[in-house]
């Protein structure tokens, strides 16, 4: 934990010195990389009671890129990557499994800067996150972060807006207290000034703290049935849910979702699973 202080610390300092959207930005092509380890167990615990997962057995599928952020953090703090640190915004992610991983795997992260868009509302960078055992891949990701800026003129290939999501039916009401952000940011080393305190936030446009993105997708799949099944996920962060909350989550066997009050939806997924014991999968295959 202190390195990634340290590297925390690093970031905030290169953000000083960094403008987003500054014509010609290129990404760098250097590679981290974490050796072949296995999980620590204490802060995979943390991190299973933060979100809400039971059981100890296969990791979570968003774990790898918890392990991972320490590096991601890392290429983004240096002097070559073009975007400030502070502030950036997760807007999705794309998680596959290839494999089943368990926390006692040796694995080996490799996380790189793979694309520079831009955005209806600034610049967006994808970040790619793999985990090998012995050489294979069994698992990856790729995740867009925002770098809010004003435009000088609307990029012609900027994402459009989200279309409106199909309601699903409601499964479960909760109450996400103030101070979550800090709570699930000691379980996994994301310390993000937006996600921490009301004045933090408030340097960054937003009037209080807003819950991770990474949080609010692992919460869904701690609730969704049989979470150890689903070996591939897409969310799309579609607004910041801000802290403290009240939110609905909705689900059918595919997707869910996260609304607030108001209907608003804050988050969207699709998952795939594999077909298993009750699963229902296995129910349909088992009527076909």
């Amino acid at each position: 934990m202190p390195q990634l202080n340290a590297t925390l610390a690093r970031a905030a300092v290169t953000s000083l010195f960094k403008k987003a959207g500054a014509p010609g930005a290129v990404l760098p092509a250097d590679r981290a990389v974490r050796a072949a380890s296995p999980v620590p167990p204490g802060p995979l615990a943390a991190y299973r009671e933060v979100c809400g997962f039971t059981g100890s057995g296969a990791l979570p599928l968003t774990y790898p890129h918890v392990l991972g952020f320490p590096l991601t953090l890392g290429l983004m703090a240096a002097r070559p990557f073009p975007l400030p640190v502070l502030g950036l915004v997760h807007t999705w992610i794309e998680i596959t499994r290839h494999h089943p991983v368990h926390p006692a795997d040796a694995l080996e992260l490799t996380v790189y800067a793979q694309e520079l868009t831009p955005h209806r509302r600034g610049t967006e960078v994808t970040m790619a996150t793999e985990a090998r055992r012995a050489g294979t891949l069994v698992w990856e990701s790729r995740s867009g972060y925002l770098s809010r800026h004003a435009r000088s003129a609307p990029a012609q290939d900027a994402p459009l807006a989200p279309s409106p999501a199909a309601e699903l039916p409601a499964v479960a009401e909760w109450r996400l207290p103030g101070d979550l952000g800090r709570r699930y940011g000691a379980a996994s080393g994301d310390r993000n000034p937006i996600h921490l305190y009301p004045l933090t936030a408030r340097l960054f446009g937003f009037p209080r703290p807003i819950a991770h993105g990474m949080w609010t997708v692992a919460r869904c799949l701690a609730q969704t049935p049989y979470p150890e099944r689903v070996h591939h996920v897409r969310a799309d962060f579609r607004a910041p849910v801000l802290l403290p909350a009240a939110v609905t989550y909705a689900a059918d066997d595919t997707g869910f979702q996260l609304r607030g009050t108001t209907g608003r939806v804050h988050l969207t997924g699709r998952m795939r699973r594999a077909p298993g014991p009750g699963t229902p999968e296995a129910a349909r295959n088992g009527r076909s």
